[in-house]
């Protein structure tokens, strides 16, 4: 069996496959949400566009389940466009092309788009469904999730009806997520007058072929971030070869690690090749230093066309003291929950060019205090670089309430049919949960999904033998909801 829409169940493949289909990169989501709005009318359920751009869909109840209370299955509609460097795709107007091996989906030289197309697969199993029991049941699909959940934050308060949240947009079959951290964005810019360029030669410098990967669900595996691991050789460069720095690119996603940078330098041409060495050494280093973590380092140089302008002496020092002293990665775990992060920051971002200096991290929480512990340690750290920082998107974390209703069910079901126990968790990645309990503050929330691996990076993978449990549980769950 070489093609997915033949896997089974059908009928969240090849839903699935219809997903990967229609081009749903954040920020350009009109036309999946036309695709949804098309498959609901053809499904024969009630479905609108709100005024956040989010799709909801509504079906009633089964005869005999009137008077069960009302479930909302929740998940995004939006996929992070990444791809290999080699891949041509063009997210906005290509299918994702997918492939089979060894008992996982893959995407060709992109994301797959797992995260979360597999919840809005299994949302339109639900509504097409002529055979399943249940109550009432709305699907509400989010848009942008993974730029900042505007979606959810802009979901209006008086659309939705249910008692019960299930979302679906958790990774790892068999656990259920009860809790998350809350997350912002910080935004710092720095302008700066260009100067001539008065070196003799210039390379590019590019590392790449890191890992990178979700910058909730992995910030704990220590996976090296490229832009603080170039920082260590542009310092180097500049301190005893004379390097100067032209331009800097570094990562591409607020909510990914990055995977690569690439710095433009000039410098002097007696350092060319004392410089091509230090490349190759600081690669010998990281592959050492990284040994059981990266495992396809790349570090070199291209000789490059000179650049006409430089990034000032002091600004471009600062700027390096700047990166090299922002914080990346883990804060703390959890005191109660020790094996779960706490608190966190992904230097995701660096742009350096035409005068301008850019840098996004987004930093998360399960703690208010400690988020705003966060912002205050990374904003006073690039205030005194002269940089101008600013927050955007903060939303809170999802309180963990091991009483729930929906949890105790699923986790029965799930032992039922399973003869395990399921596990209870709280993430440290950022789920819309706690924004639409904000909104809707009545409602029981849980969240689960089938296996997904490396969401946000080239290897995001599902693994195909845990989506007929999680779509057999969910049937199940629908069927016994509790009457109101």
């Amino acid at each position: 069996m070489n093609e997915m829409k033949d896997l089974s169940p059908a009928c969240i493949w090849k839903n699935f496959h219809a997903l990967t289909q229609v081009p749903r990169p954040s920020g350009h989501l009109e036309k999946v949400q036309q695709f949804l709005l098309d498959f609901a009318k053809e499904a024969g359920v009630e479905a609108v566009k709100d005024s956040g751009g989010n799709i909801i869909m509504r079906k009633p109840a089964t005869p005999g389940m009137e008077n069960r209370k009302a479930v909302v299955l929740q998940a995004h509609m939006d996929m992070v466009p990444q791809k290999s460097p080699e891949s041509a795709h063009n997210f906005e107007t290509d299918p994702i092309e997918t492939y089979i091996e060894d008992g996982w989906v893959h995407a060709k030289g992109t994301t797959l788009g797992a995260d979360d197309g597999l919840g809005v697969a299994a949302i339109m199993a639900v509504m097409e469904a002529k055979d399943l029991k249940h109550g009432p049941v709305e699907g509400l699909i989010t848009r942008d999730e993974e730029t900042g959940m505007f979606g959810a934050n802009d979901l209006p308060t008086d659309v939705l009806h249910g008692d019960i949240l299930m979302n679906l947009d958790s990774e790892t079959w068999g656990k259920f997520v009860i809790g998350s951290a809350g997350g912002i964005d910080i935004n710092s810019e720095l302008g700066y007058q260009e100067v001539e360029n008065d070196q003799e030669a210039a390379l590019k410098v590019t590392l790449k072929g890191l890992r990178g990967g979700h910058s909730g669900l992995e910030i704990n595996e220590g996976r090296a971030n490229a832009n603080k691991q170039m920082v260590r050789f542009v310092r180097k460069a500049v301190a005893e070869h004379g390097a100067r720095l032209a331009t800097w690119h570094g990562g591409n996603m607020r909510n990914a690690i990055p995977f690569k940078a690439e710095v433009v330098i000039a410098l002097p041409q007696n350092e060319v090749e004392p410089v091509k060495k230090l490349v190759a050494d600081f690669k010998a280093a990281l592959e050492d230093e990284f040994k059981t973590i990266e495992k396809g380092i790349e570090f070199f140089t291209e000789e490059t066309g000179k650049p006409a302008t430089l990034v000032p002496v002091e600004i471009q020092d600062n700027l390096i003291d700047a990166i090299y002293a922002c914080h990346d990665g883990v804060v703390r775990q959890i005191p109660v929950y020790p094996e779960v992060v706490e608190t966190s920051s992904n230097l995701a971002i660096i742009d350096i060019e035409n005068g301008k200096a850019a840098f996004k991290i987004l930093a998360r929480s399960s703690r208010e205090d400690m988020k705003e512990y966060i912002v205050e340690t990374i904003t006073s750290c690039l205030d005194m670089t002269g940089m101008k920082t600013v927050t955007s998107g903060s939303y809170g974390g999802w309180d963990p309430n091991p009483d729930s209703e929906i949890l105790h069910l699923l986790k029965k079901i799930y032992k039922e049919q399973n003869g395990t126990e399921g596990i209870v968790q709280v993430d440290h990645a950022g789920l819309e949960c706690s924004i639409i309990l904000g909104k809707y503050p009545g409602m029981d929330v849980v969240s689960l999904g089938p296996t997904i691996r490396s969401p946000h990076t080239t290897t995001e993978r599902c693994e195909i033998a845990t989506v007929e449990p999680f779509w057999n549980l969910l049937k199940q769950a629908l069927e016994k909801i509790p009457a109101k």
